[in-house]
This record gives C-alpha cells, sequence and structure tokens, in this order.
C-alpha cells in the first residue's frame, strides 16, 4: 500500500477501493451489456466498471451507427470462409442481439430503428462461385432455421433510380437491418447499470493483474489498488494488452459525414462490396464508413486517425455510386478501432480461473454485445 492509498477516506475505500465480486475492464458496449446481464442475474453484486478514457474510446461510440445483420455477399464470403454453421450462429446472434434492443429499451432512448437495409451489386460477377440468384435461394433457405422468414432477401433493382444511385446492376433489400444512435445506447445503458449499483470509474488504464489471495489484482496508472474476485475483459480490439496470445488484430474503421444534402432521396441502411463499404442517412446527410479492403495493411492499426488514401476511397464512393452528379462537402472524419481475428464468432471464455474476456465483435459490435454480454455473465455465475 502506498502511503496515498493509506489517506484515503473510509468513504473512498469502501466505496471506490474495496475487493469487488466483479470489476468489468472498459465501459463500452461489451462492459456495459456483461454489467446489465450480470446484475439482472444476480442484483447483489458488488460491480465496478474501469474505462481508461473520459468516454468508451475504442468502437463503440466511433461507429458508423449500424444495427448490422450482414448483407447477402457478406453471408455468402461467410460460408465460404467459415462453413455455413458458423455463419448461421453468427447470424442468429446478431438478430438475437438485435430484438433484445428493441425489447430492453424505448427506440426513442436509442435512435433505434429497424428501417430495413439494402445492398449495392456494383458488378454482374458471381460471388463465392454462384450467381447472385443462386446464392440469395441458397443463404434464405439457410436462415430460415434462425430468423422468422423464408425469404430474408430479395432484389429490389426498381429502387435503384428512386433512391438516385448511379452504376448498381442490383439491390438487394433485408427487412431485418436498422440503425441507431451508439452513444445514446452507451448513455443509456451507462445509466441503466449506475441505477442498478454498477460503479464506473473513468480515467484508469489498466497495464495488467496479479493473482493473490483469491483475487484478482489490477496494476494501473493509479497510485491505489483495485482488485476484486473476478476480472472480465471487455477491451475488444485492445484486450492483446491485457490477455497475451489471444487471436484479435486490430482493424480500423473510417468514417466521414457530409454536410445536408438537398433532396435527398434515400433513407436506411446499405452495405457494398461483402460489407467492406455501408452507409445510411443522418437526418439528410449521407454517413458512409469503410473501404479497409483498399489498403487491408494499412488499416491494421490500433492509431485513431483518418488518412487521406481511405479518405478519398470513401469520397470516389460517394461521388460515383449514391450520390452522382451532385455536389457534396465534408462535415466529419473520424475512425474506429475494430477487433478481428481468424475467425469472426467472437471470443467469450474463461481465459485461466476468476480471469474471463468478452472479446473480438468483429465490427458488429452493436448488435453482437447483448448476446455476448448474457453468454459472459451465465458463464460467470454458473
Amino acid at each position: 500500500m502506498t502511503e496515498y492509498s493509506k489517506s484515503l477516506s473510509i468513504w473512498e475505500k469502501e466505496c471506490f477501493s474495496s475487493n469487488r465480486d466483479i470489476i468489468i475492464i472498459g465501459a463500452g458496449l461489451s462492459g456495459l451489456w456483461s454489467a446489465f446481464h450480470l446484475k439482472k442475474i444476480k442484483p447483489s453484486l458488488s460491480i465496478t466498471i474501469i474505462e481508461r478514457g473520459l468516454i468508451p474510446s475504442g468502437a463503440s461510440t466511433r461507429n458508423a451507427g449500424f444495427a448490422c445483420f450482414g448483407s447477402l455477399t457478406e453471408l455468402l464470403h461467410d460460408v465460404e470462409l467459415m462453413g455455413a454453421d458458423k455463419m448461421l450462429q453468427l447470424v442468429g446472434m446478431r438478430y438475437q442481439g438485435l430484438q433484445q434492443i428493441m425489447k430492453t429499451f424505448n427506440p426513442a432512448e436509442t435512435g433505434f430503428s429497424l428501417c430495413g437495409g439494402y445492398e449495392l451489386v456494383t458488378d454482374k460477377k458471381v460471388t463465392a462461385g454462384r450467381s447472385l440468384h443462386d446464392g440469395m435461394k441458397l443463404i434464405n433457405q439457410l436462415l430460415a432455421s434462425v430468423v422468422p422468414t423464408h425469404s430474408t432477401f430479395s432484389f429490389s433493382d426498381d429502387k435503384i433510380n428512386e433512391f438516385g444511385f448511379g452504376n448498381v446492376d442490383h439491390l438487394i433489400e433485408n427487412p431485418l437491418e436498422g440503425y441507431l444512435h451508439p452513444g445514446k445506447l452507451c448513455q443509456v445503458l451507462t445509466r441503466c447499470v449506475q441505477a442498478a449499483g454498477v460503479t464506473i470509474l473513468n480515467g484508469i488504464n489498466v497495464n495488467g493483474y496479479t493473482k493473490s489471495g483469491g483475487r484478482v489484482i489490477l496494476h494501473t496508472n493509479k497510485p491505489y489498488e483495485f482488485s476484486a474476485s473476478n476480472l472480465l475483459v471487455c477491451t475488444n480490439a485492445f484486450a492483446g494488452s491485457l490477455l497475451p496470445g489471444i487471436d484479435i488484430v486490430q482493424a480500423r474503421g473510417q468514417v466521414l459525414l457530409t454536410n445536408e444534402i438537398t433532396n435527398l432521396k434515400f433513407r436506411g441502411t446499405f452495405h457494398a462490396d461483402e460489407g467492406f463499404y455501408y452507409f445510411r442517412n443522418h437526418g439528410n446527410r449521407i454517413l458512409l464508413g469503410g473501404a479497409r479492403n483498399e489498403d487491408f495493411d494499412g488499416e491494421t492499426s490500433g492509431t485513431m486517425e483518418t488518412t487521406s488514401n481511405i479518405q478519398a476511397a470513401l469520397e470516389q464512393f460517394l461521388e460515383k455510386y449514391i450520390i452522382p452528379s451532385t455536389p457534396f462537402s465534408i462535415s466529419d472524419r473520424w475512425s474506429g478501432i475494430m477487433a478481428m481475428g481468424k475467425e469472426k464468432l467472437p471470443i467469450v471464455k474463461e481465459i485461466e480461473p476468476s480471469v474471463f474476456c468478452s472479446v473480438r465483435m468483429s465490427g458488429m459490435g452493436v448488435a453482437l454485445t447483448p448476446v455476448t454480454g448474457e453468454t459472459i455473465a451465465k458463464m460467470m455465475l454458473s
């Protein structure tokens, strides 16, 4: 114990520095949903969430605000990459997560809208060795086992001109996709877990941990001690610093937002190129992100910045496909850091006795974290 920690008041010691049942590292969506479910299952738990930033600083509040289900060409690629069973497991989790958000919170609290989504197909090539028609038939048949419809995807080519798109060969509709305001979702979840008795401490860097006497003791940048009976790591893309050897690759996702577009013709969420490009309306503005496939090596990064090559690719996509012949200007640019890996399924497991993790959301954290939070809560309390 340092001299400073000895000088803490009894009130500070009992409320902030005493041993907890559970400490969660990371106050983003993964950590918040985990705390939500832990308290729901066992309200008497003492839980502290520790966050390095003033606000969640990874991807939870720096994404494009999609309530993602997945696009047709992405799911076809996933079947080839990891097989139909794992693809269905992942999509089922996303669907369940979106349902949970809608059931838990009033849409007005989170800006949630199940507005439906579309995929722009900008060439006529086959996808994963199949024509689009055959691929759609296959995916619709597979998805019928995890969602309540037999025709998740359908062609909506008649809307290409209605939406004002250019150089687009096909438009594929999906009614199970939506969008929300991720900042508002984090706010309402924060209020919810705090009302349940969860303490959230910001501005604390956790550099590691040790185990002693049945406790997990954190190493932080603060001169007083944090310890718990159980530790849950929810830092997603940044989990590698605490859990060496874990299969996580940092992937930067860049975004831009236009100023208002006069007479913007579309509403909803849109994808293209196996999900590597994605856009939506934000009022009468266009929020566009992605283009990571234009420079995989450069975007394998944990640096929170935007780059000229990716931003240029986004602007070119905007000009060629979304609003051809329409002048636009950019008001905002930002990036967030996602967690990828050899597989797209999240890592939700016990790392060692008393140490757990819920990480690697593969850019789908909005939809996945309600489910992974419930899964890890049940695992920790079993």
